[in-house]
């Protein structure tokens, strides 16, 4: 535990720059901090915490006075009744983790990270991804030199330091430290893809091996690959059935591992609204030698959480019934004739159309299939409805695979509208497989069109 308050009273006798702040026992402390510092926005924080519990943003009076009334009605991350809450000027602007060993007093970085963090309608802060800062930009270096002098004037000769910092027009600012190694629950053979080394290397250095430290201090900051968390975001209480998310991220260029329980068949369980870091239903690793790859891959799971949360945590029945069979068979066995066009077809469905001119086989029969093909067709609505939200995916993705590069796939309303994502859920699947999304031709209307890369 930290006290944050105490940390920025020693910076501040160090002459560096620091948050205006107050500990406050009572509503009317607070209210007289606020209109004698002339402040506008303001963070209510416990003095000790941890993840971002119970910390919140905000934005004006009214919010500050109804946010004390609720924080001194909690419990603090430890479990203890808030007595005393921190209020602070708030920061806006970017920010950051530096990480640094520190042996005999002197501070060697071992990573840098950029938070993105979101404010809820409540005014909570919740985590969005950490990325791994693999270059420098404006204002980073003066962060990390600042980031040195935060060490000297606390005093801080050996071991690990956790900070976390903030960079707005007036330069860099601590939020807050902690003699530790960086959270988040990272395996060491991430941090070894990223860096070449886990933290704990240079941590030991610092006590047993100074003059290794010292050489590696001379090292520069080089990272071998771009390194990100994505925090999942639970947009409100949640009864999940299931958790697909697993068979999803696998398929990402950049999937290094998912942190989240798995659901047993048959179970449920409840997660609740997301408002910090503990609250997340789960993180995904990422890691990529090419960081465009790897943001390609946050944007597609910040996708699939503002419109296909079931495809995360899947609350739902399979409710939509299927249309009448011999009406769409027979607008599906038009449609083939329309696609031999294309080439080589295979024709994934529940049900088999008079046609001898495509290849008809049933879901279960996928792993019998060698070889790839210029298009494929997917007709599935009973296993839609038979089966649930993660074998159903696995038949899917296991359907996309089949695809040549250049080929194309449909899929028809029939199957999609049974999805419950719908359309949107079913375009998630294809891009996560890293199919391209086509535009709809003229004179064909709800069919997705997608093709193979």
């Amino acid at each position: 535990m930290t006290l944050k308050h105490e940390m920025q009273n020693k910076i501040a006798q160090h002459g560096l720059r620091h948050i205006r702040g107050k500990v406050i026992r009572s509503l009317e402390e607070a209210i007289k901090f606020y209109d004698d510092e002339q402040l506008t926005q303001v963070v209510i924080k416990p003095i000790y915490s941890a993840g971002s519990a119970n910390v919140r943003i905000c934005t004006n009076r009214e919010e500050m006075i109804e946010s004390i009334k609720d924080q001194f009605n909690k419990t603090n991350a430890y479990g203890y009744e808030t007595e005393e809450l921190l209020i602070q000027e708030r920061i806006i602007g970017d920010e950051y983790i530096v990480n640094t060993v520190s042996c005999e007093g002197e501070h060697r970085v071992t990573l840098v990270w950029k938070y993105n963090k979101i404010r809820t309608e409540e005014g909570a802060i919740i985590y969005d991804t950490c990325e791994t800062v693999n270059e420098l930009n404006i204002g980073e270096a003066e962060m990390v030199e600042y980031a040195y002098d935060v060490a000297d004037a606390l005093g801080i000769k050996y071991g690990p330091i956790h900070g976390e910092y903030m960079i707005d027009d007036k330069g860099p600012v601590l939020i807050e430290v902690n003699c530790r190694p960086c959270g988040g629950h990272m395996p060491a053979e991430f941090l070894d893809r990223i860096s070449g080394q886990h933290e704990t290397d240079s941590i030991l250095d610092s006590y047993l091996k100074p003059a290794r430290f010292k050489e590696q201090r001379k090292k520069r900051y080089e990272l071998f690959a771009h390194g990100a968390l994505k925090f999942f975001i639970v947009p409100r209480d949640i009864v999940a059935k299931s958790t697909p998310i697993h068979n999803i991220t696998i398929k990402l260029q950049s999937h290094f591992q998912l942190s989240m329980d798995d659901i047993p068949a048959e179970d449920k369980r409840t997660y609740f609204k997301t408002e910090d870091v503990d609250s997340a239903c789960g993180i995904e690793f990422l890691v990529n030698e090419n960081g465009s790859i790897l943001q390609d891959n946050i944007n597609y799971l910040r996708t699939l959480e503002k419109h296909t949360f079931s495809l995360i945590l899947n609350d739902e029945e399979n409710a939509n019934e299927s249309e009448d069979e011999q009406v769409y068979l027979k607008e599906l066995q038009d449609f083939i004739q329309f696609s031999e066009k294309y080439g080589t077809g295979l024709f994934v469905t529940d049900q088999f159309v008079d046609s001898k001119e495509i290849l008809q086989i049933r879901p279960d029969q996928l792993e019998d299939i060698g070889g790839d093909f210029d298009f494929i067709m997917v007709n599935l609505n009973e296993s839609i409805i038979r089966n649930d939200l993660k074998n159903l995916i696995k038949i899917l993705l296991a359907t996309f695979e089949k695809i040549k590069p250049g080929g194309v796939i449909f899929i028809p309303k029939t199957t999609y509208h049974l999805f419950n994502s719908g359309r949107r859920g079913m375009e998630a699947l294809l891009i996560a497989q890293d199919l391209k999304i086509e535009l709809p031709p003229y004179g064909i209307k709800d069919i997705i069109v997608a093709s193979r890369r």
